[in-house]
């Protein structure tokens, strides 16, 4: 006796229909609009071309901070951080007084789609370029010979079926394992997602990029043409496997940078507040840290700040007339603002203007690695992404979509024909 199909499933109080088709949901780390709009004009790109023109090509707002830890759980969880607790890359725990990555699962407040989905009998798999999601992204999922596909591109050459639910990917895939540093680590997760839809088909795909490219490269650039031009050739093949595709980013990305110097514009607000109130007065954390600093030096456009109650509205007069300083907002007024879980962030958020980053003191940021004039993230500025489908899409008149409505447009807003 065959168990009956469910017609939908629910998570976090958004109701999903079950697929009729694979859905496939691809997060381009930090790809702002002007990256596909670049490669079509340059006519590299013709599954872009032909979704712009038959498909759904639309905008979206990703979730502040524009980072990717809390932009990828808000896309695979529907819903924003004061829901699912992800607040940044990297956060000082209140419980230890220490600052830690925000990657272990201990943290994550609410379930997947992924984990609800394969409850409810659906076959899943996930891909994510660095291992600093996995975890994350598999949290609550069932692996072994007929379990939940999870793995990254960084540690594919040492998957097994008991942690990732696949094991042997290099051969699989046809590939070496990919350096972290490098545009093949992406090109590994959509040649890995091709090779697992045609062999498994299974109902559910995530695959997430690294923005080792748009750190380096424009929109426009050679460099960025190639590597969406290299996207566009492995969703052909996806589109041609009948998956519905739904493509959005985390955030977005911009020049930090002096445009006649090549310098970057950093604000180290530690140094800044040591002078002005002393060296135990405030503790500034940069959300953006991660293990990945070697393009952008753990320089992004957001902080939070923890300090002491008597002081905290003369800090905040003092940062907000600070040059290049867009938004100094209380811990409420971020909560409120941004959506953030108010007990995971500190007593004030700053957000820098478009061409600055932060950081905290001088001396604590190692900017050797950056071989190109700095490019960043984590602003409001960055908050503009790309919303794609390969098939048109209905009922979203005057909506304001955001990158965590990519599973409900794929399975609720494409017609099933």
């Amino acid at each position: 006796m065959h168990t009956p199909i469910p017609k939908s499933f629910t998570v976090n109080e958004r109701t999903y229909a079950w697929p009729h088709a694979p859905v496939v949901v691809v997060c381009i780390d930090g790809s702002q609009p002007g990256y596909i709009e670049a490669a079509v004009t340059a006519g590299e790109t013709p599954f872009f071309d032909r979704v712009i023109n038959d498909g759904a090509y639309l905008s979206a707002d990703c979730v502040i901070p524009s980072f990717t830890n809390p932009n990828n759980l808000s896309i695979v969880t529907g819903c924003p951080p004061h829901v699912h607790g992800i607040s940044g890359n990297y956060f000082l725990d209140s419980e230890s007084g220490e600052e830690v990555m925000m990657n272990d699962p201990k943290f994550l407040r609410a379930p997947t789609v992924f984990q609800t989905f394969q409850d409810a009998g659906g076959k899943v798999a996930v891909i994510t370029a660095k291992d600093k999601l996995r975890r994350l992204l598999g949290h609550g999922l069932h692996f072994g010979q007929e379990g939940a596909t999870c793995f990254s591109s960084e540690h594919a050459d040492t998957a097994t079926l008991a942690e990732n639910g696949i094991e042997n990917v290099l051969d699989l895939v046809g590939m070496n394992a990919p350096d972290v540093y490098s545009a093949a680590l992406s090109e590994f997760v959509f040649a890995a997602g091709v090779k697992i839809m045609e062999r498994d088909r299974p109902a559910l795909m995530y695959l997430s990029t690294t923005d080792y490219i748009q750190h380096k490269f424009a929109p426009g650039a050679p460099e960025a043409n190639d590597f969406y031009a290299m996207m566009d050739g492995y969703l052909e093949r996806l589109d041609a496997m009948d998956a519905v595709i739904a493509l959005t980013a985390d955030h977005g990305m911009n020049a930090k940078h002096d445009h006649e110097t090549h310098q970057p514009n950093v604000i180290y607000l530690q140094d800044l507040l040591d002078r002005a109130f002393g060296p135990n007065a405030c503790r500034v954390i940069l959300s953006i840290t991660d293990p990945y600093v070697v393009h952008h030096g753990a320089l992004g456009s957001f902080a939070t700040i923890y300090t002491d109650a008597s002081i905290v509205d003369e800090i905040a007069e003092h940062i907000d007339e600070i040059v290049g300083i867009d938004k100094v907002l209380s811990r409420q007024e971020a909560c409120d603002f941004f959506e953030l879980p108010g007990e995971r962030i500190g007593d004030l958020t700053v957000v820098s203007e478009q061409d600055f980053v932060l950081g905290t003191r001088k001396k604590d940021h190692d900017l050797s690695g950056l071989t190109v004039p700095l490019r960043s993230h984590g602003g409001t500025s960055e908050q503009k992404v790309p919303m794609l489908l390969n098939r048109p899409v209905h009922g979203i008149e005057e909506r304001r979509l955001r990158n965590f409505d990519a599973f409900d447009l794929a399975l609720n807003h494409v017609s099933a024909d």
